[in-house]
């Protein structure tokens, strides 16, 4: 069996995923171990920091450390004999070398993929230039109507999830059967006898002030804050006509 050695640089993990700032390039490396290693290559991978031993007992990883210091890291080893130093080498050259035949990873990514992402953040938004915008976009890109249907199925699932889970939490507060908010998206719920005592985990108030927050008040200074004013219908505010219709080309105005 064809075995491959990496001797990795000192560190915390060697997945790359790990602390504030994750590699990608480890985290490629890891992922292009695995797919070696479910073709039947044996894989084994030493840390400096965690098994210094093993640096130590191979002669030819011993010496370049002699010779370039921690510059030689990461090594790897294939049946005993150095084949790259100071890098990782690509999925390419790993399974070259392992006789493997190597499969690249095909990205999924192009400007259909972009536009049906653009649809469901559309429908997310509740933005309906947005949708109509990038619905014709996505149609001159060759996207299907199934697979817009698709796109806005997804996105208004993940839409309605938090949007039932908020029914639920008033019907659990209220002790009532979350179909009395005549919502279709509210869950079955059995009211209780009792009324409850529960009350959210923040404080006691919302948004983490404990002041009422006046209409057209900035939250958290009451009455006496700035105040938004809204142009009413008709007047010169930005996209927003007498008409209701929002102006401008493109999406989001």
């Amino acid at each position: 069996m064809t075995v491959i050695e990496v001797f990795d640089p000192a560190m915390c993990c060697s997945t790359g995923v790990c602390g504030p700032s994750p590699d990608p390039v480890l985290a490629t490396f890891t992922a292009d171990l695995d797919w070696l290693a479910a073709r039947g290559v044996e894989v084994r991978r030493f840390n400096l920091s965690q098994e210094p031993g093993a640096f130590v007992q191979r002669p030819a990883v011993q010496h370049l450390l002699t010779r370039d210091g921690e510059q030689a890291l990461p090594i790897v080893v294939l049946d005993g004999e150095v084949r790259s130093s100071g890098r990782y080498p690509s999925r390419g050259e790993l399974a070259g070398w392992a006789g493997v035949e190597a499969v690249e990873a095909v990205g999924v990514w192009s400007d259909a993929v972009a536009e049906l992402v653009a649809v469901g953040a559309a429908v997310g938004a509740n933005c309906e230039p947005c949708f109509k915008y990038h619905y014709d976009k996505a149609r001159k890109f060759g996207v299907t109507n199934e697979e817009l249907v698709a796109a806005v199925r997804t996105a208004q699932a993940v839409k309605d999830t938090p949007a039932r889970a908020m029914l639920s939490l008033a019907a659990r507060l209220l002790r009532v059967d979350a179909a009395a908010f005549g919502s279709p998206l509210a869950p079955a719920s059995a009211p209780a006898d009792e009324p409850t005592t529960e009350t959210p985990d923040n404080g006691g108030s919302c948004c983490g002030s404990d002041e009422p927050v006046a209409i057209g008040a900035t939250p958290g200074t009451g009455s006496a804050g700035a105040s938004v004013t809204v142009p009413p219908a008709g007047d010169d505010g930005p996209g927003i006509p007498a008409s209701g219709e929002p102006t401008g080309s493109g999406c989001c105005g």
